[in-house]
């Protein structure tokens, strides 16, 4: 619901707090620094908070900005507003596992209480929640249970979306629940990614404790580029997989492709430019990566035996005959869920290291691999 303020919402907020109330100004924000993210902004005014997603999905002309004000505040000139979200939160449903990191990180994991296709989430401490039932299953992604999430009544629905047409959050905005997309999904550097949880820190009052994580997480991937910079051979690497006779692998402007580059490796497809994926024919993919040394990310390839049976082809490649291909598909949660979607984007230091690990192994003499293994 786009450029348009909720009125059930802002009855409330004017209406349901009886106590004294503080008044704000929405002029001389500051902008808070989001240094390599560039699909949201934030700007703080003493007891209200704006976040602007320029971004929610690739290509978009769409634009969002969600006014967080905190508890026992009088609202006054909010304009073009199209969500108000009362903080800090107490309940929250979110729909992605990208999201479920940041909320672990904050030490928030209590104020989740639905999402959809539980099975879906990897995290250990997050499954005992939901074995405990405090976490409802909301059914799927494109056809949400809406009469349980509005049941449920969050504070918050953090969504994602492909596009601007999701009936869904349309349906469930109508009934004042304050739907705010998150496009953690659209960034392509990996750094861009874990500064979400600046977002997630700015709904629970918690933008200290989320600057703090974030910086963490950029210096270690920072000390790790600059450790990979060091070694003195730069190895070639192939990505992806055939699906259908087509082999997808990832575009020179890729996260996955920036991740190589950062490790000091020479991925072989760097200069396609794109932020996407490559849609190549095996004749193609085979004459230019047959003899690079390492294979990273085969697709949902889980062993080597499977590869060559489901095609002799891939048995041809360099990287195949000596062993050096290298997956993230066979590290999951209880429930099948794979640890590398959900964790990955928030923790681009660990992605990093596990590739220098495996393209120079002698450099990160204490780190053992953790989201990649080698296919047997």
């Amino acid at each position: 619901m786009h450029k348009c303020i909720l009125p059930f919402l802002i009855f409330t907020l004017l209406t349901a707090c009886k106590q004294e109330k503080k008044e704000i100004t929405v002029t001389g924000s500051l902008p808070a620094t989001i240094k390599y993210a560039e699909g949201f902004s934030v700007e703080k005014n003493n007891n209200l908070t704006i976040i602007h997603i320029t971004n929610p999905w690739p290509g978009a002309d769409n634009t969002y900005t969600y006014a967080l004000v905190e508890k026992g505040t009088d609202i006054k000139k909010l304009d073009g507003i199209d969500a108000i979200v009362e903080t800090p939160i107490e309940n929250i449903v979110v729909t992605s596992t990208t999201h479920i990191p940041s909320l672990e990180m904050l030490g928030e994991t209590n104020s989740l209480i639905g999402f959809p296709n539980l099975n879906y989430i990897s995290s250990e401490k997050t499954r005992q929640a939901i074995n405990t039932g405090n976490i409802k299953e909301l059914g799927k992604n494109e056809d949400i249970n809406t009469e349980v999430l509005i049941d449920l009544s969050p504070d918050a629905v953090v969504g994602f979306a492909v596009d601007g047409n999701n009936t869904t959050f349309a349906t469930i905005q109508k009934t004042g629940i304050p739907v705010l997309y998150n496009a953690d999904w659209t960034e392509t550097h990996p750094l861009g990614k874990a500064e979400w949880i600046k977002f997630f820190g700015a709904l629970y009052g918690k933008q200290k404790e989320a600057d703090s994580i974030f910086n963490t997480i950029e210096a270690n991937y920072l000390s790790a580029k600059k450790i990979a910079a060091q070694a003195t051979k730069t190895p070639t690497v192939l990505s992806g997989a055939m699906y259908k006779d087509v082999w997808y692998l990832p575009q020179g402007g890729s996260w996955a492709a920036q991740f190589i580059a950062d490790a000091n490796g020479r991925y072989l497809w760097s200069d396609s430019g794109g932020t996407g994926s490559i849609s190549a024919n095996l004749e193609t993919v085979l004459e230019k990566g047959k003899e690079a040394q390492y294979w990273i990310g085969p697709g949902q390839f889980t062993s080597l035996e499977q590869l060559a049976e489901t095609h002799t082809v891939y048995t041809q490649f360099d990287a195949f005959k000596n062993k050096n291909v290298y997956s993230f598909t066979n590290k999951k949660g209880g429930t099948g869920g794979v640890l590398y979607y959900e964790l990955a984007p928030n923790r681009p230091d660990i992605v990093l290291k596990d590739i220098i690990k495996i393209l120079h192994p002698d450099l990160l003499p204490g780190h053992s691999l953790y989201f990649f293994s080698t296919l047997e």
